[in-house]
């Protein structure tokens, strides 16, 4: 059964247009590409699919192809594999009464599914009447229909394609030959276009789990600097623990000591409209290179303060005057005011896993329990993102069978969250996320692209 005509994306938009002067052409995404020459009107369109056929095989996936000549118009359906789905095709009104539209001729000699049909021989042609008194029966030709200039417009809506940067296409790009990016760029790509929106109003993301070592931390980091870096909204990373946490541990520290009990104390002044947005700079400590800033739970040994529910809703009121994004980091105790606070101003809920079997059952009871509160809890927790990364220990150890088992492991259970929550991501291990301040740019490649998938999967739920 061939692919249905809603499985194929619209993007890049692709044009086979073949003229009665004998001249062809391909426009990919704005970028024409002559049609090679042929003996007939038919082979004017073979080599025209040729092309989309290439382009297929590039993108290593179906394509829509909007399809132009002497005889109608419409749309296919192209394959890698050569096969040809007709979708539609729309002939042109006969020269003469006594002519009859044609079939669509794209597909002729070529493999085709699921072929749309198209006018029988022999089906009448419906008149066109223009606007005014004119008929076409006085002359036995159908006047032209007349179209609104709200209709139409000459401004082309398709961004054009830019060429490949990556691989040997990018290399072959640089020398001078322009090509198509691979289906891996073009997934990086529209990666990148998501995280780099910008919505309306301020957002919050939860980083949630009930069990220590789940990647808590590192997830908020990570989270912070690649939606800071790509979109440009002022963003935080606040470590809501009841008490102590350890995101000033994992980051870049200010020339100051202060606290989110500092800016609740000073968040009278804070939200006063006299004040000047750079006054936040007191309480928030930098990220020079990830560019976004932190916001530190209190770190005094000596100190007994728990984090009330009243005192989240003041913080959250001063951040998002300030700040677009609030990424939240958070307790063990789902129990606590201040974590159950936390969740009612959530928009979207990220829980995080390490590969290792106590750590995904605390995040299994840790959506469990925000779906028996119900109401909002039960929204977001369906509609979570789960990230799971690698077990450190198989790394440290060398071991080939100890890695094969830490990715079947991981690969377990990103399938076992998969059926309840929105989106599940996997990460590889890589110890620039281990230990010490975590920075963006020290990880490995394949970290950063995957981070920036799990980011992707962040931000769609904005």
């Amino acid at each position: 059964m061939g692919t249905a005509p809603t499985e194929a994306m619209a993007f890049p938009r692709i044009r086979a247009i073949v003229r009665d002067n004998g001249t062809a052409e391909v426009v990919v995404a704005g970028n024409s590409r002559l049609v090679p020459a042929g003996e007939s009107l038919q082979d004017l369109r073979n080599n025209a699919l040729a092309l989309v056929v290439v382009e297929a095989k590039t993108l290593q996936r179906p394509v829509r192809v909007q399809i132009e000549d002497p005889e109608g118009h419409g749309e296919l359906i192209v394959h890698p594999d050569n096969k040809i789905e007709s979708v539609s095709y729309e002939a042109r009104p006969p020269r003469r009464r006594a002519e009859a539209p044609k079939p669509a001729p794209w597909t002729a000699g070529l493999t085709v599914i699921e072929s749309v049909p198209v006018a029988a021989e022999g089906a009448s042609v419906p008149v066109a009447v223009t606007p005014d008194h004119s008929t076409a029966g006085v002359t036995g030709k159908p006047a032209p229909t007349r179209r609104s200039l709200k209709d139409t417009s000459f401004l082309v809506s398709e961004p054009v394609l830019e060429p490949a940067t990556q691989g040997w296409r990018g290399t072959l790009t640089r020398l001078g030959l322009r090509m198509n990016p691979s289906a891996e760029e073009l997934s990086e790509r529209e990666d990148i276009r998501t995280v780099s929106q910008h919505w309306p109003g301020p957002r919050t993301i939860a980083v949630v789990n009930r069990k220590g070592g789940a990647n808590k931390t590192p997830t908020v980091v990570m989270l912070a600097a690649i939606l800071a870096r790509y979109s440009g909204a002022a963003t935080v990373a606040w470590d809501n623990n009841e008490s102590q946490g350890t995101l000033g541990w994992r980051t870049e520290k200010g020339s100051h000591d202060r606290s989110v009990l500092d800016l609740i104390d000073s968040s009278t002044e804070l939200l006063s409209p006299s004040t000047n947005a750079a006054e936040i700079a007191k309480f928030v400590h930098h990220q020079s290179a990830d560019k976004f800033d932190v916001l530190r739970s209190d770190e005094n040994d000596e100190g007994d303060h728990e984090v009330t529910a009243e005192e989240v809703d003041i913080a959250h009121q001063v951040l998002t005057r300030y700040y677009r994004l609030v990424v939240m980091d958070s307790g063990n105790t789902a129990r606590a005011a201040n974590w159950r606070r936390m969740i009612d101003h959530t928009n979207q809920l990220v829980v995080p896993v390490t590969a290792i079997e106590d750590r995904a059952e605390a995040a299994r009871l840790t959506l469990q329990t925000l779906m028996a509160r119900g109401g909002h809890a039960t929204d977001l927790a369906l509609n979570a993102v789960v990230i799971v990364s690698e077990s450190t220990d198989a790394k440290r150890s060398m071991s080939g069978d100890a890695l094969k088992r830490a990715k079947a492991e991981a690969q377990r259970i990103a399938e076992g969250f998969a059926p309840y929550v929105r989106s599940v991501v996997r990460i590889p291990y890589d110890p620039a996320l281990v230990n010490g301040p975590i920075r963006y740019e020290a990880l490995q490649p394949a970290t950063q692209r995957a981070w920036l998938a799990a980011a992707a999967a962040v931000a769609t739920g904005f």
